[in-house]
């Protein structure tokens, strides 16, 4: 594993923690994701040397612990900019903390998208192969 790489790659999700608590609503989100995930996919398949797949699902893990602990610690600013959160949360009929139910689904999420990130380096790899040094 590349983990200099992987500490570099995982900044995009440090920059959307912040990012998606004070500026980016939930509507245009997936759009920042979808961009972020294709430069990491390239980079990855370019950069990591191997094991591709691995290399996205680590960079998304990281990701979501940066994201579930901006949105905890961060959660007033963060329901005060997404409504539609606050009204889900709401909904919800566990008599649970919200921060708590944020704890818990930022990994699963944190999971599902490195199994995304991970298909698409993989797909990367396939495309943009690493050249070959011949000695």
């Amino acid at each position: 594993m590349n983990i200099k790489l992987i500490l570099q790659l995982s900044l995009f999700g440090l920059a959307m923690a912040i990012a998606t608590v004070y500026w980016i609503p939930s509507n245009i989100e997936p759009l920042f994701w979808l961009a972020i995930f294709l430069v990491c996919a390239y980079l990855i398949a370019k950069k990591s040397g191997g094991r591709f797949f691995s290399h996205g699902l680590v960079i998304s893990l990281v990701n979501s612990v940066y994201i579930t602990t901006a949105h905890i610690l961060l959660y007033d600013s963060y329901i005060a900019n997404h409504a539609e959160e606050s009204n889900m949360m709401a909904q919800i009929q566990i008599p649970v903390n919200p921060r708590i139910l944020m704890l818990v689904s930022g990994p699963i999420i944190g999971l599902f998208s490195g199994i995304v990130l991970g298909f698409f380096a993989w797909i990367a790899s396939r495309i943009f192969p690493q050249k070959q040094n011949w000695k």
